[in-house]
């Protein structure tokens, strides 16, 4: 299958290593973007495909199967109507793929899924924490336990690093929001998915209310203000974002009654070895623990051994040091479910059906996080069982994200 990407910056070059790892799955084109030679040289060099860079949507559309948007998120409607375009004017698309998250705010994802039945494509939500193996590990380990003694009643995500790559992701006019809005999505959506019982459906679980708080905590402060405003071109003065979100969404199980809860905690400001996911869940007499820092590969590099190394982040993602004793994570692109969730959406287009997690679901992922960041800006539990509140989402554009979060914030 001949897969196309739009956007060649952070998060293509990752899906990229992670297609190295895929059988049956080229990457064909690429559109022209200011990192594209780069990222398609590593393609060819990897033997992953011809990576022709195209000037249009249009132009590559009809030289692969699938198109991947690893656009930004403010890009990602204008991107998706360019595509929705070609198919009505001839090409054949087996189906199209997003990065999370859908889009900045409801009416955004809304319409994305509108020009996606519009244009009859199958989606793929990439969302890879869910396709962890350690989550799906510890989901099949439990089976037979979550049968007798009954589901998790209780889990924890987490997503913490020092900051993104990009200066449009500290934008929260162009990015959508904060750290919430970046990484919320990501342990919002497995806290929901390893609470759900193994045979159900992924949205068998019924929000009931989401209780949230955001903070600015670091990058407020005036001395990393200016360092994100030298380094990024950002000015939190002016247009601040939260670097710290954390909350709890209640579910009801519809057959049984139950209540179940998900926290999730997400930082901009997490100063230890680097990208850390941390998740776990507890049920009646059992228990699960995921914590990507410890590694069966460690390495130290003293103070002198330290100028030799040119790239830290060789070790981890959003690595924050080179010397010291490391965690060296060798194979990220498998840990955190990059490859697997290329896997499903390959069987899944190939077979004519959507991926497990279809631009719907992604849908739904974003009704929470939107109603997180209500909860956040007005002080108070957001009802989700409320038909008006369900409605006022479908509108709600959170203060941070149309850049009024100085208030909020500061």
């Amino acid at each position: 299958m001949k897969i196309g990407f739009i956007g060649s910056g952070f998060i293509a070059h990752f899906q990229a290593v992670a297609i190295k790892q895929v059988r049956g799955l080229e990457i064909a084109g690429l559109t022209r973007r200011s990192n594209s030679e780069a990222t398609a040289k590593f393609c060819r060099d990897n033997g992953l495909g011809e990576a022709k860079i195209y000037d249009s949507i249009a132009a590559m559309a009809d030289h692969v199967d699938v198109i991947a948007i690893y656009a930004p998120n403010y890009a990602r409607i204008e991107v998706m109507e360019e595509i929705v375009a070609a198919v009505k004017a001839g090409t054949k698309l087996k189906g199209v793929v997003v990065e999370k998250p859908l889009g900045r705010n409801m009416k955004e994802a809304h319409r994305l899924v509108e020009l996606a039945r519009e244009a009859k494509l199958h989606t793929a939500y990439f969302e890879n924490q869910i396709f962890m193996k350690s989550i799906q590990t510890q989901r099949e380990q439990l089976v037979g336990v979550t049968k007798s003694m009954g589901p998790l009643t209780l889990a924890r995500s987490a997503e913490e690093h020092a900051g993104p790559h990009e200066p449009w992701f500290w934008d929260p006019t162009r990015q959508g929001g904060g750290v919430l809005a970046d990484m919320g999505c990501h342990s919002i959506a497995v806290g929901r998915y390893v609470l759900t019982p193994p045979d159900k459906d992924l949205l068998f679980l019924q929000p009931q209310k989401v209780t949230a708080d955001v903070g600015l905590l670091k990058w407020g402060q005036p001395q990393w203000r200016e360092k994100l405003l030298k380094d990024r071109g950002v000015d939190y003065g002016k247009t601040p974002a939260e670097d710290f979100a954390t909350g709890m969404i209640t579910y009801r199980n519809p057959e049984t009654g139950q209540l179940v809860k998900a926290q999730f905690t997400n930082s901009w400001m997490f100063e230890k070895q680097g990208l850390r996911l941390f998740m776990d869940g507890v049920g009646p007499g059992y228990a699960f623990e995921v914590n990507t820092l410890v590694s069966p590969l460690n390495v130290f590099i003293g103070d002198e051994a330290a100028e030799a190394i040119a790239d830290q982040e060789s070790a981890l993602e959003k690595s924050t040091s080179s010397r010291g004793l490391l965690a060296v994570q060798y194979n990220e692109a498998d840990l955190y479910g990059y490859t697997d969730e290329n896997v499903d959406m390959l069987e899944a287009f190939t077979a004519g059906r959507d991926a497990m997690l279809s631009w719907e679901y992604g849908l739904e992922v974003q009704r929470l996080v939107m109603a997180s960041y209500m909860s956040a800006e007005r002080g108070e539990t957001i009802d989700l069982t409320d038909p008006n509140v369900i409605a006022e989402l479908d509108t709600y554009v959170p203060l941070i994200q149309q850049g009024k979060g100085r208030d909020q914030l500061m």
